[in-house]
């Protein structure tokens, strides 16, 4: 055991004087310690502790009576006994001074006990200090005389050291569990605490160091333990609650909580808790990485719940932007000693990346449905009793360009806040989300088209809503390019182009076909000897596609332009397939003069009406039946070769069959002639130029007639 400072300073003077009564002393307190060891390596004789103290005090008294005769001694010249003798009563002073210590265990128990329970714990570490002390030596005695079988013994008189050890560890953890409030409450509390676990490491780090014998319960690693318990308090309080609701409010509520109890905490650890432990604790780096760990593996947590793309953006928003914001972590109240860059990010790059692709399915769906439910409500309007809604220019329109690029360019906007990567994503969703909806757009067309088929009254404005819809493709292809947030990659894809085409296609197409259904009871009308002598036929024919020129005149002009040149494609093919049905064959060459004529006045007459509604005539197909009038007009029939030949040189697309039908359409055609004017075209393929409108292999011609056979004979 150590002496006081007193006990010290009270002997220094006798040391330098007498150096062998120091070597005596210690030599006495090993003795002492053997004998301990003896005694309790022979525990029948703990009973006989009592009779030993008695007969060592009257050995002692009676050493002191020896010593003053002996200093007579001295003076006569006996120096050389008295050292031995003074010796001796070292030793045993040095055992009577164990003993006491010995005796008072059980009381030193008790009293420790009772200091714990008062919470005077300096004092009663103090105390446990000394009689583990004590036992420590005993046992590293009988250790060192290889009595290790008598620890047993030692451990079970010394067994009340391990109840006063837990019960302090117990209020040591408890104090350092609320070290957040003791700090701004009782900060005393705190500092005493850590300075017990500071007095417990350096025992630790001393015998460990010493290494020849190392006691029970060594090392107690105190230190690790308060961060331990300092990391549990923190992760218990917040992370390990009752399940909260993962979704929605609930899940922004407790992000709130999480950012607005963290800051304050570091706040104090910071500003008070830093204080009150050395400075080699690092305790504010040890806490910060603590609530950084603990929200890694607590966002991983509910990121393994099914989330809805709210909740996944809010943890995106909070993980990436919030954390590390001057809200959080970069509070200016924390800086610059907190510092979270160097604990690497809150989430990875990879559970990020995963993250958002969750977010981007949750919004497809989203996206899909509401696009859904947009396109019902369109074309419920399309049966309407009204003609649509028209622009400030008076072109017919709806609402579903403006909602469903409205949609996308928030949910892209809405990303970008996040990351750079998941407005990418988001981005490339909404590019393949609005080629499907124009892929049901199509399909919902079609479907209007077969209603119409049915009753052509139904829906009423059929060809007005067809027109808004061309409008509303339009405004979809011009927006596209806007939903990209890079404005020097603001480039369709060419899928998505192909995609608003077909759509702008098949609109076209229906419209195309209820023109076709308009003109089709007059062409049938041609060519007949009626409609050689003058009748209004065309000029019926003028009148409708007047008519639904003015309704195409409701679509911007590029499609206007389009609807035109289409119509007019139309109408010329659908008058030359008239001319080649065989309906008709020119009896002489008055007929043909008439035919001649008809052509020329019907062509001129339809070929003006195009020009007047914007067409320029070298748009114009029908410039094709000019072309075939020259045919009809030629008054010899040898020069036909070379006139079919500028024909098909000029119109590529034009078969053998067509040909041969004009011909029989002038009546005066022999077979030879027929013959060379095929033969020649055999001789001469044409290929398509590139660029080339076809528009007689648009144009089936009957089959011809075959003759009628009697069976078992010859054809007639």
């Amino acid at each position: 055991m150590g002496m006081s400072a007193e006990e010290e300073r009270a002997r220094s003077p006798r040391d330098e004087e007498w150096p062998e009564a120091e070597k005596a002393e210690k030599l006495a307190r090993g003795a002492a310690l053997k004998w301990a060891s003896g005694v309790f390596y022979r525990p029948e004789k703990l009973e006989g502790l009592g009779q030993y103290r008695s007969r060592e005090m009257q050995r002692n008294s009676s050493i002191q009576s020896r010593l003053k005769s002996t200093v007579q001694s001295y003076l006569e010249g006996g120096l050389q006994q008295m050292r031995a003798l003074m010796a001796e009563h070292v030793q045993l002073a040095s055992v009577v001074q164990v003993l006491p210590q010995l005796f008072s265990v059980q009381e030193m128990f008790s009293h420790t006990l009772q200091l714990l329970h008062g919470q005077h714990l300096l004092e009663a570490h103090a105390e446990l200090m000394m009689m583990e002390h004590l036992r420590d030596d005993i046992l590293s005695q009988l250790h060192l005389r290889g009595l290790s079988s008598a620890q047993t013994t030692v451990l079970s008189y010394f067994g009340g050291l391990q109840e006063l050890n837990e019960s302090l560890a117990k209020q040591l953890w408890d104090i350092v569990g609320n070290s957040l409030r003791l700090v701004r409450e009782d900060p005393v509390l705190f500092v005493t605490a850590v300075r017990i676990i500071e007095r417990e490491e350096k025992i630790d780090d001393t015998l460990l160091l010493e290494a020849t014998f190392l006691p029970p319960g060594r090392p107690k690693g105190w230190k690790q333990k308060f961060y331990q318990v300092l990391r549990e308090t923190i992760t218990g309080a917040h992370f390990h609650a009752p399940r909260m609701d993962a979704e929605g409010p609930g899940l922004a509520r407790h992000l709130a909580t999480l950012q607005k109890d963290i800051v304050s905490e570091l706040r104090v650890v910071k500003d008070l808790m830093v204080q009150c432990v050395p400075s080699h604790y690092n305790i504010l780096s040890i806490c910060t990485a603590t609530y950084h760990q603990a929200l890694t593996s607590h966002l991983q947590d509910i990121l393994r719940e099914d989330l809805d793309k709210q909740a996944l953006f809010l943890l995106l928003e909070w993980a990436l932007r919030v954390y590390h914001s001057s809200a959080m972590m970069g509070h200016p109240d924390l800086l610059p000693e907190v510092d979270v860059s160097a604990l690497g990010p809150l989430m990875s790059p990879e559970l990020v990346d995963q993250t958002e692709r969750k977010y981007v399915v949750k919004v497809k769906a989203s996206v899909l449905e509401w696009m859904q439910r947009t396109l019902e409500v369109e074309f419920k309007e399309w049966f309407r009793e009204e003609e649509p809604e028209t622009d400030h220019q008076g072109f017919f329109q709806s609402a579903l360009p403006v909602i469903v690029m409205q949609m996308l360019n928030e949910n892209i906007r809405v990303a970008s806040l996040i990351t750079d990567s998941l407005q990418q994503k988001v981005y490339n969703m909404a590019l393949e989300e609005l080629e499907a909806f124009l892929g049901r757009l199509r399909e919902a067309l079609v479907q209007c088209g077969k209603e119409h088929q049915k009753d052509r009254a139904v829906p009423k404005y059929y060809v007005a809503y067809l027109l808004a819809m061309l409008n509303n493709n339009l405004a979809l292809s011009s927006s596209v390019s806007s939903l990209h947030p890079d404005t020097a990659r603001r480039e369709v894809p060419a899928s998505l182009r192909a995609a608003l085409d077909r759509t702008q296609k098949k609109a076209c197409q229906l419209l195309l076909e209820e023109l076709l259904l308009d003109l089709q009871p007059l062409c049938l009308q041609l060519p007949s000897r009626k409609w050689l002598s003058g009748s209004h036929l065309v000029g019926s024919m003028c009148e409708v596609i007047d008519k639904y020129a003015k309704d195409f005149s409701r679509v911007r002009k590029p499609v206007f332009t389009l609807l035109l040149t289409e119509s007019e494609l139309l109408v010329a093919s659908q008058y030359l397939r008239a001319l080649m049905q065989k309906k008709m064959v020119c009896k002489n060459e008055e007929e043909r003069g008439q035919l001649c004529d008809r052509l020329l006045q019907d062509a001129t007459q339809l070929r003006d009406l195009f020009c007047g509604l914007g067409l320029d005539q070298s748009q114009q197909s029908l410039e094709a039946v000019f072309a075939l009038r020259e045919l009809i007009c030629l008054k010899d029939p040898a020069l036909l070769s070379l006139e079919v030949l500028g024909f098909i040189t000029k119109y590529p697309d034009v078969s053998d069959e067509h040909i041969s039908t004009l011909l029989d359409l002038r009546g005066d055609v022999s077979k030879e002639v027929r013959h060379i004017v095929l033969e020649m075209m055999a001789q001469h393929p044409q290929v398509l130029p590139e660029g080339y409108r076809p528009i007689f292999s648009t144009i089936l011609v009957p089959a011809p007639e075959l003759p009628f056979c009697l069976r078992k004979g010859k054809c007639a």
